[in-house]
Formats: structure tokens, C-alpha cells, sequence
């Protein structure tokens, strides 16, 4: 991978960490459909959600129980 990439990459990730830490769960997968422009948020592995709750905002919250398991984005590089 070229230098100008990697510096790219670590300058995004860089960007991010200060956001991650702050959430609530010390664990995530990250997983992003380009074709679809959908993120996936998973806070559990598997995740094995039993309900969701779609906000207006085109993001899906997913629930297994009581507990939040994951958060799906639609339109995800459009924010």
C-alpha cells in the first residue's frame, strides 16, 4: 500500500478514536456494504437481534431483549 494511503488511513482512524472511546460499549464490529451505502454497528458476535426500531433518521436500532446489540446506518456516506 502506498504511504500517501496509509497516512490517509491513520489520519481518519486517528480522527475517530476519540468518538469510540466515548461509547458505552468497550467492544464493536464494523462492517460497511459500499454497494448498498449501508454501516453495521454490532455490539455483540453474533448478535441475534429479536427487535429493531427504525428512526426517522434512516438508522435502525437493533435489540436482542431489553439490551442494544447493533445500530445499522442507511445512506451512510451521505452524512
Amino acid at each position: 500500500m502506498a504511504t500517501a494511503n496509509i497516512d490517509k488511513t491513520l489520519k481518519e482512524v486517528n480522527e475517530l478514536v476519540s468518538h469510540l472511546i466515548k461509547m458505552p460499549e468497550t467492544k464493536m464490529w464494523v462492517d460497511y456494504d459500499k454497494e448498498a451505502d449501508v454501516l453495521y454497528i454490532s455490539f455483540k458476535r453474533p448478535q441475534h437481534a429479536t427487535d429493531s426500531e427504525m428512526l426517522q433518521n434512516g438508522i435502525l436500532l437493533r435489540y436482542k431483549g431489553e439490551e442494544l446489540v447493533g445500530i445499522t446506518i442507511m445512506n451512510a456516506s451521505k452524512r
